[in-house]
């Protein structure tokens, strides 16, 4: 082949590229889709990983193959994801853990979110509520806020372990507001949430579902939430915008992304089925339950949300100086 029909040859291929791509999402899929799950089974995660997956059986007709690597706080299952062939048939239900944070403070997470996948759909948005001990002498975070410029390092925050989003969560509260507190760093949720009714800790950032039933037996005492605007569970709560502390908006999300280079008209025809799943019945009940709205959006802001909470949670983590090995 001469020089010149080779080069010809190569951009007849460039000019198909837009034609096959429909073409593969046409025949797509031909094969079961594995759906890598980077927790251990029976969590939230899990549960929404194989209610996603049962939608794509019944719309695509192939089974959706749930496959669950725990470990390294979710890294083992991304790492796997990032590392897989693009070609749609290995997704990962990912979260903010894996999808922001854990490469943020990790040295070994091996993965960069925003260059590593494609994000194919956000299934949810979930949020967080600063809440503090009944017995602490503040109402609102103006006075939270005064009570620690005034008591320098003498408050105790408390979170679920180095590095989770509850800890970053707390140092993005200290850089936004320009406050000192002390971090207690416990081994899960629970213990954190436990520091605080129990009196070893202040106060402590945590997810809606964690904090609610606490706050509506008046156990703790719920201040602001994180979101971007007020939320039906707590009308009456203003966000921490609202409440006088700029820029601070902190979601917990879910979602679903394939390796970076999968071809759009697969991610396309995903998304599709995906958002129309998150209106069934099954969906919405286990969505209400975690306090979460179905997202229901195209990939593009999804890719935005991935690379800007990387941004954000890498920038925090620096200025703390928070890294795990």
């Amino acid at each position: 082949m001469t020089i010149s029909n080779l080069l010809r040859s190569i951009v007849a291929f460039c000019c198909a590229l837009p034609v096959l791509q429909p073409v593969m999402a046409q025949g797509y899929p031909d094969k079961p889709i594995r759906i890598i799950v980077p927790t251990t089974p029976g969590g939230p995660t899990d549960v929404l990983a194989r209610l996603l997956g049962e939608r794509l059986r019944t719309s695509l007709g192939q089974t959706a193959v749930i496959d669950n690597r725990g470990g390294a706080g979710g890294a083992i299952g991304a790492r796997a994801v990032a590392q897989a062939p693009a070609d749609g048939y290995t997704l990962l239900f990912g979260n903010t853990a894996t999808l922001a944070t854990i490469p943020a403070v990790s040295k070994g997470a091996g993965y960069d979110p925003s260059k590593a996948f494609a994000a194919v759909a956000k299934v949810m948005d979930s949020y967080q509520v600063l809440v503090v001990a009944p017995d602490l002498p503040v109402n609102s975070v103006a006075e939270l806020l005064a009570y620690a410029k005034a008591n320098p390092g003498k408050l105790n925050f408390s979170t679920a372990g180095i590095g989770n989003l509850t800890h970053l969560s707390g140092e993005l509260l200290r850089s936004k507001a320009g406050i000192d507190f002390v971090p207690v760093h416990y081994r899960s949720g629970a213990e954190s949430l436990n520091g605080v009714l129990s009196g070893q800790a202040h106060l402590t950032i945590d997810n809606i579902t964690a904090v609610r039933a606490l706050v509506q037996e008046k156990r703790l005492r719920a201040l602001a939430v994180t979101s971007a605007s007020r939320k039906p569970e707590f009308p009456e709560l203003p966000t921490m915008i609202e409440a006088g502390v700029p820029d601070y908006v902190v979601t917990s999300f879910f979602g679903v992304v394939a390796p970076a280079g999968t071809p759009p008209a697969i991610i396309s025809k995903l998304n599709g089925v995906i958002n129309e799943g998150l209106k069934s019945e099954s969906m919405l009940a286990s969505l209400k339950r975690l306090g979460a709205q179905p997202a229901n959006e195209a990939p593009e802001p999804f890719q935005s949300l991935i690379v800007n909470d990387t941004k954000k949670w890498n920038e925090i983590a620096n200025t703390a100086k928070i890294q795990l090995e």
